[in-house]
Formats: C-alpha cells, structure tokens, sequence
C-alpha cells in the first residue's frame, strides 16, 4: 500500500533522513519508535509531501508520491494529523472539519463524513459552534484526528497524537485509532508512548539519527530487551 524505499530528507544543510526503507500494507497499524530528534516527524512530513524529499522515492498505491505537493498528496487518500495539532483556532469547530474535506471525492461525501466524525467523537458535535481554539487539548486533538478523516483517507499518518495529554484521555484517543483502523483505514504511527503504540500496532520500526536500526512485529519489538529498557522504562 504505502512502500518507502531509500528516503532522504533534511533541513538546510542538515541531514535529518537517511535511506529509510519502510511499508505499510491494506489494513495495518505501523508504528515509528524513536527518541526526539530522531527524525519520526521529518519522516510522515516527507510522506506527507510537506517536506520536499531529497532523495529515494514514496508511492501510494503504487502512485508515485515524491514529488508532489501535499494537497495533491490528499487527493491520494493520505492524511496527515501533525504534531501539535495545527488547528485553525479562531474557526469553529465545524469550520475546522469543513476545510478537511476539500479534495473532490471527499466533497462530495461531506455530510456522511462530518455525521461519521460527529459518531466518532460526540463531543466535537457538542462543541460544533464553539472556536477551535477554546478547546481543551485534547478536544484540539479530536479535532486534528476528525479534520483528517473528513478528507476519506485509506492511510492515517498520526504524528504524536498523544502528546501532552492525560492519561485517560491518551487511552481514549487510541480506542478511536483502533475504530478507525477496523473502518479500513491503515495508519502509520509515530508515538513516544511506546507501550500505547505497540499495543496498538501489529509491527514497527526504530528510527534513530534518520536511520532504521530495528524492526518486527509489536510483540517482537516490545521484548527486545533494548527497546524495554530504552522506551517502555523496563
């Protein structure tokens, strides 16, 4: 579905990707395991078409994704939902998931997009009229979450999506993941909470320095005795 085959990405002159080979298939949760600045949201960035790549390719669906800008990148049924959200604060709620569904085909499906995010998370419906930027964070990340999949996305890039949230609410936001993973949307994660990612996905990959140096299954990952004591503070 998704295939990244020797990805090179960076800023300036610094380096921030390195030959980074990586699949996600029809149906899977993929996640992306690594300290900070180990390049996690350079890589869904440059999948995203947000950060032009410098070298190596990106195909979706066997679409060549390289090089083109990130609207057109949507229109190829791939979302992102950013680190920190990026809402547009001074819009409402309804506002916010209205830009979402922009390309085409979404358009078209608008009001069973908008009445399906409303079912995934009552409380933006509660909240439709209110501005965006009065939400609590994790309303704001419900928001992020719901925008994307007003666009119909069959791949769901979610950088971070439990960043700065409480606890309660983290396990919330990763019981809609698992909902929207069952829909038929596949999603590539990249978390810091290495115990919500793994539990949540079937396999995963180790960034560190803009390199791949690990990968398997979840179950394989979280015994490797590295990563327990590294990222799941065992």
């Amino acid at each position: 579905m998704l295939q990244v085959d020797g990805l090179g990405a960076g800023y300036g002159n610094a380096q921030a990707l390195h030959e980074v080979t990586l699949h996600v298939d029809s149906g899977e949760v993929v996640t992306i395991l690594g300290p900070n600045g180990a390049g996690k949201t350079t890589l869904v960035n440059a999948i995203a078409g947000v950060l032009p790549s410098w070298r190596g390719s990106v195909s979706f669906e066997d679409v060549e994704l390289t090089s083109l800008p990130p609207h057109r990148v949507i229109d190829h049924g791939v979302a992102l939902v950013p680190e920190g959200r990026r809402i547009f604060p001074k819009m409402t709620v309804t506002e916010n998931l209205d830009i979402g569904s922009y390309p085409t085909s979404a358009r078209e499906a608008h009001d069973e997009s908008l009445g399906s995010v409303y079912g995934i998370f009552p409380r933006l419906r509660e909240r439709q009229s209110q501005v965006a930027g009065t939400l609590s964070g994790g309303e704001q990340q419900m928001l992020a979450i719901g925008r994307a999949l007003m666009s119909r996305p069959r791949l769901l890039l979610l950088d971070e999506p439990s960043l700065g949230l409480a606890p309660i609410i983290v396990e919330s936001i990763f019981e809609v993941l698992r909902e929207v993973n069952s829909s038929g949307v596949s999603i590539l994660l990249v978390e810091q909470n290495a115990v919500e990612a793994l539990d949540i996905a079937g396999r995963g990959y180790v960034l560190e320095e803009g390199r791949i140096v690990g990968e398997g299954t979840a179950t394989e990952l979280s015994q490797d005795e590295r990563l327990r004591r590294a990222y799941l503070g065992l």
